[in-house]
């Protein structure tokens, strides 16, 4: 028996294709994103025109849609900003994904009925984080990947705020929201949607000046994919609302398939069933795109099986190493179905060159053609233009295309007529004179009522009886509607003509459908918000006196900073060591402030937090959302600031930080001169602290190269 409602399986789209292919093969929701400002850039994406056919289209097959605007937003932007959120609550989104604050206040005000969802670029890890996350004004929080099962429990008891979880797709190496690696090594802003993804190139690990690792082990911060299919049992168990999938830049064929394996698991595990997929079934999911898979960080943390470092690439099922090639064929023993068509690439343990790889042409059995071999010694043959030369034994062999599969998947979404319908009932009554009457119910309580054109007849020779109408109302091929059940409630022997009965149905439909199209409509404000928000921030632009500050991380930084005094931030490795320097360098001279790290995992804030309390700072500058909740609660008074990590882009984020009482905002490293300097003129300069010189921080990782 569920403890909990069944959750949504929320599936991704970064085209229409994407979007069908979710709706058909069983999504409950779709994400997607507009031309701008989504954390997605590089996907095909959608217009603001159409935005409202789209969410029609979902309302319409029983789906919701959610529009992803996950990105910072700077100050300049936000008229555009304002006009898309205005489109998104006009068309009807079921909910926007934001990870600026200052964005969320703003959707709140254009529509207060529009659902807004925290994104997983919010860093959301702790209870604490959460609660920021529901008093910023999210409905739901999407959670950051890092965590385990056990640890988004204790999460997911703490609030009734509701909880979404990724199941499947890429996995990053760092926190979202808190990854600068491609800002600095290439200027593009993960924040901004336009991440290079540097974490999938190679790297050499070096430890005190000393290269580590062999030659083979290069992509050591690109982590296998996740598939989170084993622990999906204790996530409804738990009560997570929504289980996502990962993937607004992969095809059509991927978006079918991995929403197919989900909506039969989960649906297997809400029913008491909690066998094992098919083996076959999870090959189908290695194929359609794969680095390998994991449970992530879900079932705790396992650095070695998480990120293996052989290849950041594609790579598939695989098949097996190569044992020899002569006479044109590559001969090995496969431990996975292969067979003319399939796709094949031979790994030579140097992903970053240019692979061997190609259709197969034919595959020999025991010296014999076959078709399909499951499992055993075959050899196979390529097209000339394959240049075999290159290859050795030892070399693995991976299956990266099945066009048999990808021709299943394509005929899933393609063409007009939906595949995937909704149950319905059908509620008839009336009697002789009168307009046969019926009632079209889905599963949501959505009813529609039509009446015939013309009155009944007392049925002369056969009246009207339930196979008749089931057989005239059930026709609903081509419509997003199948028969379920039909209630005969005619009184007498009646009849009408069977055109009447057609004319009915498609009556009902249209009516029905009309009801499930226009199914969310939204309170909007009736003039822009931007100007009254922005009016509401204060206007002194007076600066009275300039400080510089400064950061130590070893307790000899500090001692030699303590005597100039003014304000020192201790950003220490062992947070236990604050309780003895702050009265030492305070005595010096300084104004002793703490930071709190830039993750905060369920548990921590007792050991962290607790003892930042516990060294009686004179202020705390908080690095996560989870911060600012707990020492507002446990440690009233207690000055606080917000550092560049709580991702502050534009006035709006700022004016709703400071309304939380603290002291001044660090503005995000994502603003450049220029944008910085747009923030400094829209709210007063004693708001802003701006860091001239530090080594660029490029992220969290939540792993370790040695293992430890």
């Amino acid at each position: 028996m569920l403890l909990h409602p069944k959750p949504e399986l929320l599936s991704p789209a970064g085209d229409f294709d994407c979007l069908k292919a979710a709706v058909e093969n069983g999504a409950d929701a779709v994400y997607f994103g507009l031309a701008k400002f989504s954390a997605r850039a590089r996907a095909h994406n959608f217009t603001a025109d159409e935005l409202p056919g789209t969410i029609r289209f979902l309302h319409e097959r029983g789906v919701r849609g959610y529009v992803a605007f996950n990105t910072l937003i700077f100050s300049d932007e936000l008229e555009e900003a304002e006009a898309m959120l205005r489109a998104i609550a006009s068309a009807g989104a079921d909910a926007v994904i934001v990870q600026d604050i200052g964005v969320a206040r703003l959707a709140r005000e254009i529509s207060p009925t529009l659902e807004i969802h925290a994104s997983t670029q919010m860093t959301v890890t702790s209870a604490e984080s959460l609660r920021f996350a529901q008093a910023a004004g999210a409905s739901r929080a999407i959670l950051a990947r890092e965590l385990s099962v056990d640890e988004i429990a204790k999460i997911r008891a703490s609030c009734d705020l509701q909880v979404e979880v990724f199941v499947h797709g890429a996995l990053c190496v760092a926190y979202s929201g808190q990854c600068l690696t491609s800002e600095a090594l290439g200027g593009r802003s993960a924040n901004r949607g336009a991440c290079a993804q540097a974490c999938r190139l190679p790297y050499d690990l070096v430890v005190d000046g000393e290269v580590h690792g062999g030659d083979d082990v290069k992509y050591l911060i690109s982590p296998q994919d996740l598939a989170a299919y084993e622990v999906l049992p204790r996530l409804v168990e738990i009560g997570v609302a929504s289980l996502k999938i990962e993937g607004r830049l992969k095809t059509p064929e991927y978006v079918a398939n991995v929403t197919r394996f989900y909506r039969e698991q989960i649906d297997k595990v809400c029913a008491g069933d909690r066998a094992a997929p098919p083996r076959e079934r999870v090959r189908e999911l290695e194929l359609s795109f794969s680095r390998g898979f994991s449970n992530g960080f879900l079932a705790g943390v396992n650095h070695q099986e998480l990120v293996k470092g052989l290849s950041p690439k594609k790579r598939g099922i695989f098949l097996g190493t190569v044992e020899a090639v002569s006479r044109g064929r590559v001969r090995l023993l496969t431990a996975a179905p292969v067979k003319p068509g399939d796709g094949v690439v031979f790994d030579q343990g140097h992903p970053e060159r240019e692979e061997t790889g190609g259709s197969i042409y034919e595959v020999f059995s025991e010296g014999r053609k076959a078709g399909e071999v499951e499992s055993g010694r075959v050899e196979l043959a390529f097209a000339r233009a394959l240049d075999l030369s290159r290859l050795r034994a030892g070399d693995r062999v991976w299956k990266t295309a099945d066009p048999a599969l990808s021709k299943k998947w394509q005929e899933t979404w393609e063409g007009e007529s939906p595949k995937r319908r909704s149950p319905v009932d059908i509620f008839i009554c009336g009697r002789a004179g009168e307009p046969l009457t019926a009632r079209m119910a889905d599963e949501a309580g959505r009813e529609a009522t039509a009446r015939t054109p013309v009155p009944l007849e007392p049925a002369q020779k056969r009246p009207l009886d339930d196979a008749t109408l089931r057989t005239q109302l059930g026709r609903l091929g081509g419509t997003a509607f199948e028969l379920r059940a039909l209630q005969n409630g005619l009184e007498g022997a009646v009849n009408t003509p069977l055109s009447a009965l057609n004319a009915l149905r498609r009556d009902l439909v249209e009516r029905l459908g009309s009801l499930r199209r226009d199914s969310v409509r939204h309170a909007l404000a009736a003039a822009p918000v931007l100007p009254r928000l922005r009016a509401a921030i204060p206007r002194d632009q007076a600066v009275h006196q300039v400080e510089l500050s400064a950061l130590a991380r070893t307790p000899v930084q500090a001692a030699a900073l303590a005597p100039l005094g003014g304000r020192l931030t201790l950003d220490y490795e062992d947070p236990v060591k604050y309780i003895e320097a702050v009265p030492r360098l305070r005595a010096a001279g300084a104004s002793v402030w703490l930071a709190t790290p830039r993750i905060q995992k369920p548990g921590e804030e007792v050991r962290v937090f607790g003892n930042i309390r516990k060294s009686a700072p004179d202020g705390v500058l908080a690095r996560n959302p989870g911060a600012i909740d707990w020492f507002q609660k446990q440690a009233p008074g207690l000055p606080l600031a917000a550092d560049f990590s709580l991702n502050c882009a534009n006035e709006l984020t700022a004016d709703a930080l400071m309304k939380l009482g603290l002291e001044f905002v660090t503005p995000a490293y994502d603003c450049d001169f220029s944008q910085l300097s747009g923030l400094a003129r829209a709210v007063p300069p004693r708001w802003l602290e701006t860091v001239i010189h530090q080594h660029m921080p490029i992220e969290v990782p939540p792993i370790s190269w040695t293992g430890d």
